[in-house]
């Protein structure tokens, strides 16, 4: 779960530049189209069975639906609004609506390790924006594309927190990314699709790379897998993690070093899901 944040807190930047190269939709068609190709690898290689259980149908078609719908949202987020206040609004807003989610469908009242774990987190991820000196970013017109992409993120936990009682979590995600392949391209113009292949160079093809196969088809299907062992609530804890693993890649790979209040509320982050996920006494 750590690495697969660490990936995402970098998936902000690769996409962003992704955005550049066409429309949200055709953009996403091709992110679906290369994680759908590279998890089709990856269970050819384990010798996985590509069958699934008709039990598990439903909850399929729906988390697909949702799954694309997310993706689009979150492009036409890039497109339109602030990566970086984009990215910390979706970080602290998706762990808390997944919980509050969860509660509400399980009548469940929530604990004090939940209650403090998501306080601190809302803290920390105040303090990462820099809220004192950027409200109105992050409540910018674009960005309602990120709440809306949190809302349907907090939906799709739910489901994908079911494919484990129908079979293997990869082989469902696998045929997920391959449903989403095909609704997105109900959706998109021959036109522009070409177009993007047209403007496409190495820059493009590496960052569709890194979006699709590494942090796609792996570190978002080990998030599936893990919200299947962990639940919904606990996995999306993890989320938290992002803008600091975003920070701390920055300062590795580009030699920007973190500001105070990066350290601080990546720290807090830290701490809220330790708190979430520590077993209450």
């Amino acid at each position: 779960m750590v690495a697969s944040m660490f990936c995402w807190g970098l998936s902000w930047a690769s996409a962003k530049v992704l955005g550049s190269y066409g429309s949200a939709l055709s953009i996403s068609l091709y992110r679906y189209s290369t994680t759908f190709i590279s998890l089709l690898i990856m269970l050819l290689v384990m010798r996985k069975n590509l069958s699934i259980k008709q039990s598990g149908l439903k909850d399929l078609l729906i988390a697909s639906s949702i799954l694309a719908l997310y993706f689009y949202l979150f492009f036409k987020g890039l497109e339109e609004g602030l990566a970086g206040a984009g990215g910390v609004l979706v970080t602290i807003l998706n762990p808390i609506i997944s919980y509050l989610l969860m509660l509400a469908i399980s009548w469940k009242k929530p604990s004090r390790n939940e209650v403090l774990g998501l306080s601190i987190g809302i803290i920390a991820g105040l303090i990462l924006v820099k809220v004192w000196d950027q409200s109105n970013n992050i409540l910018s017109a674009g960005n309602i594309y990120f709440l809306l992409a949190s809302i349907s993120w907090a939906v799709l936990s739910v489901f994908t927190s079911k494919f484990s009682k129908h079979g293997s979590p990869l082989v469902y995600s696998f045929w997920m990314y391959g449903i989403c392949c095909c609704i997105t391209l109900l959706f998109t113009s021959s036109i522009e699709n070409a177009s993007v292949l047209e403007k496409a160079d190495a820059l493009f093809w590496g960052n569709l790379f890194f979006s699709a196969t590494i942090t796609t088809a792996m570190a978002t299907t080990f998030y599936f897998v893990a919200t299947s062992k962990l639940g919904a609530s606990k996995a999306s804890s993890f989320i938290f993690l992002v803008p600091f693993t975003a920070s701390m890649g920055s300062w590795f790979f580009l030699g920007e070093v973190p500001q105070t209040h990066t350290i601080v509320g990546g720290i807090l982050g830290i701490v809220a899901v330790y708190i979430l996920n520590r077993k209450q006494h």
